[in-house]
C-alpha cells in the first residue's frame, strides 16, 4: 500500500472514531478510495413536560 492509500484508510479510520451516531460511505473507483461520505446524527434527550 503506498503512502497516498495509507492516508485514505488513515483518514477513513479517524472518521470512524469520531462518529457517535450516522454512517460513513465509502466510494471505491478502480479499486481505490475516491470519496468518503459522512452522515451524523445528533441525539438529545428529551424533557418530560409536566402537564397541570
Amino acid at each position: 500500500m503506498n503512502v497516498l492509500e495509507e492516508d485514505k484508510v488513515k483518514t477513513v479510520l479517524r472518521l470512524l472514531d469520531e462518529i457517535e451516531f450516522g454512517s460513513l460511505s465509502i466510494t471505491v473507483h478502480n479499486g481505490q478510495i475516491t470519496q468518503v461520505d459522512r452522515t451524523e446524527k445528533k441525539r438529545f434527550e428529551n424533557a418530560k413536560k409536566n402537564k397541570k
